[in-house]
C-alpha cells in the first residue's frame, strides 16, 4: 500500500454511516426529476431539488434537447476558444445578456467553473477579493486560485464588510463576491448596503445568482433585479442546473469585462464546450420562464404556504426569504437520522453538515418547486413534524 493509500484508508466516516444505515448520499432516482420520484421502488416526495421552476421534465425542453442532438450531435469535441463554438452558444449568450440586463455574457460548461475561472482571472497580487463567509464553495475555490489578497466578512454583517474594505489599498482592485441567495440558509444578501459600500470604497461587485435566477425579480431575473440594482452590479453570474433545467453557467457584464474573460478565464478557454442538447434545453427554459410568469407566481404561492406551515408547527427556519427552507437540527448525528427517517416516511430532503455549515448549525434543507401542490407540502410537513418530535427537536 502506498503512502497515499495508507493515508486515505483512514477515512472511514462514510462507511460508519453506511453501517448504521444512515448514509444519505448518492441515492439513485429511477426517472425524471419531479415533485414525486421513485428511488429503488420507494416513492418519495422530492423536497431536495434545486429545480425551482419545476421544468426538468417539461416536454418542450426535452424536445428542444432532442432536436439539438439530431442537428449538432452529442458534443463539440473542443473548447469554445477553438472548434467548439456553435451558433446556439452565441444565441444563448445574447439572450442571457438581454434578459439579465448587461452588455454581453459568456456561457461556461458548469456553474462551478464560472466562479472558479472568473474570479482568479480578474485579479492580481496587488488586488483584494472580499467574500461573505457563507459564500458557495465555487466562490471559495475561485478565491483560493486567485493570487489576490483574500478577506472574509461575517455573514451579511455590513459593519464587518466595511472593516474589511478599510484594510484595502485604495488604488487596488477590490472585488466583493457574494451569493444573491445563500444556498443552504435561503436568506438574501443585503445588496442595497453592499452597493452603498461598493461605491464608498470604489470596489467592484460580483453577485452569484445561482439560486435567484427564475425565482426573484421581473420574470425571474434574480435578486439584483429584485432590488433594482442590476446596473450597480458589475458582474452577474448564474447557472442552468436549477431554474433553467439543464447544466452549465454564465457570467454577464459590460463589454470590457467580457472581452477580458473570453481570452483569459482558464476554465472557459480550456474546458470543452457545453453540449448542444444542454445549451438548447437552457434556451428553451429561458423562453418558458419569460413567457409563463404564472410559473414563478405558483412557486411563491407554495413557498409562502410552506413557510407559514413550518412556523405554525414550531420549526426553526432562520431568516430564509426564498423557496429554500432550512430546518435546523443543530446536531450532526440527528441530522442524518432525520434524513433517513424522513425518507422512510416518503420525504426526500438533503442533510447539511460541516463544511457546508458550522457544526452547531446543521440542518436539513427543504426546497420547493413551482409544481409542488399545497397537498404535497402538507404531506411533507406532517412527516417531518412526526420525525422532529420523535427526536425531540421540536415540541
Amino acid at each position: 500500500m502506498s503512502i497515499l493509500d495508507d493515508r486515505l484508508a483512514k477515512y472511514t466516516l462514510p462507511q460508519h454511516y453506511m453501517d448504521l444505515g444512515m448514509y444519505p448520499y448518492f441515492r439513485e432516482i429511477d426517472g425524471k426529476q419531479g415533485t414525486e420520484v421513485n428511488m429503488g421502488g420507494h416513492d418519495v416526495l422530492m423536497f431536495g431539488s434545486n429545480a425551482y421552476t419545476g421544468l426538468p421534465g417539461d416536454q418542450r425542453i426535452i424536445d428542444a434537447g432532442i432536436e439539438a442532438l439530431q442537428q449538432y450531435g452529442s458534443g463539440c469535441a473542443g473548447s469554445r476558444f477553438l472548434n467548439g463554438t456553435l451558433d446556439i452558444h452565441v444565441k444563448l449568450e445574447k439572450e442571457l445578456a438581454e434578459y439579465i440586463g448587461k452588455d454581453e455574457s459568456l456561457c461556461f460548461s458548469t456553474g462551478f467553473t464560472v466562479n472558479s475561472g472568473v474570479i482568479p482571472s480578474l485579479l492580481t497580487r496587488e488586488d483584494y477579493i472580499i467574500c461573505d463567509d457563507r459564500d458557495h464553495a465555487s466562490i471559495v475555490d475561485g478565491r483560493r486560485l486567485s493570487f489576490a489578497k483574500a478577506l472574509k466578512y461575517k455573514h451579511n454583517d455590513m459593519e464587518d464588510l466595511e472593516r474589511q474594505l478599510q484594510k484595502c489599498t485604495p488604488e487596488s482592485v477590490k472585488l466583493i463576491v457574494v451569493d444573491g441567495v445563500f444556498s443552504m440558509e435561503g436568506d438574501l444578501a443585503n445588496l442595497p448596503e453592499i452597493v452603498r459600500l461598493k461605491h464608498k470604497y470604489n470596489a467592484v461587485l460580483m453577485v452569484d445568482e445561482a439560486h435567484g435566477l427564475g425565482v426573484f425579480g421581473r420574470e425571474g431575473r434574480g435578486v439584483c433585479d429584485h432590488f433594482g440594482l442590476t446596473d450597480q452590479v458589475d458582474l452577474i453570474m448564474g447557472t442552468f442546473s436549477k431554474s433553467l433545467a439543464s447544466i452549465g453557467g454564465f457570467i454577464a457584464a459590460n463589454k470590457t469585462i467580457i472581452n477580458w474573460l473570453r481570452h483569459n478565464a482558464r476554465t472557459y478557454i480550456f474546458s470543452a464546450s457545453a453540449t448542444p442538447a444542454s445549451t438548447a434545453c437552457a434556451r428553451e427554459a429561458l423562453r418558458i420562464i419569460q413567457q409563463e410568469p404564472e410559473r414563478i407566481q405558483a412557486l411563491w404561492d407554495v413557498t409562502n404556504y410552506a413557510l407559514k406551515r413550518f412556523r405554525e408547527e414550531g420549526f426553526e427556519i432562520g431568516a430564509t426569504a426564498s423557496p429554500i427552507i432550512p430546518l435546523y437540527v443543530r446536531d450532526v448525528q440527528k441530522t442524518f437520522i432525520v434524513t433517513k427517517r424522513a425518507f422512510d416516511e416518503g420525504v426526500f430532503i438533503n442533510p447539511v453538515i460541516p463544511p457546508a455549515c458550522a457544526p452547531q448549525d446543521t440542518l436539513v434543507r427543504f426546497a420547493l418547486m413551482a409544481t409542488h401542490t399545497h397537498e404535497q407540502v402538507d404531506r411533507g410537513i406532517a412527516a417531518l413534524t412526526k420525525v422532529f418530535r420523535e427526536l425531540d427537536i421540536i415540541r
